[in-house]
Parts: structure tokens; C-alpha cells; sequence
């Protein structure tokens, strides 16, 4: 009894496996079809000129302005 239960889920299963497999196949034929016969558009590599420009710093000739003096703020 055992075997024949065994045998008859295996094969139940099998057949499910088998139609969804099948059902697949039918139903995205075209679009499978499609990506096998796609051929992408070649494109050209970017070529990327990049110029990093940094000018010297040149000393100012003005002076930096003086600060406060700690003993205005101090109260």
C-alpha cells in the first residue's frame, strides 16, 4: 500500500512539473523567442576629457581685519 501511494504522488507531482513546464513554454514562447533574437545596438565607449585647473594661491596684499579684543567682550 505504501508503494503505491509513493508512486502515485511521485507521479502526480511529475505531471504537474511537466504542465506547468509545458504551460510556461506556451505562454512566454514569443517573449523567449524575442530575447534570443535581440541583438543590443552597439555603442561607442564615452571618452571623458576631464582637465583639473588650480590655480596658485598669490598673497593678498590686504591685511586681514583685527579682531575684537577679548576685553570688549569680557563684562
Amino acid at each position: 500500500m505504501f508503494t503505491f501511494v509513493a508512486v502515485t504522488l511521485f507521479s502526480l507531482t511529475f505531471l504537474m512539473a511537466v504542465g506547468t513546464i509545458a504551460w510556461m513554454f506556451l505562454h512566454y514562447h514569443d517573449k523567449m523567442v524575442a530575447a534570443l533574437l535581440f541583438q543590443p545596438i552597439p555603442q561607442d565607449a564615452p571618452v571623458y576629457h576631464v582637465r583639473i585647473r588650480r590655480p596658485r594661491v598669490v598673497p593678498s596684499a590686504r591685511r586681514a581685519t583685527p579682531s575684537l579684543s577679548t576685553g570688549i567682550l569680557a563684562a
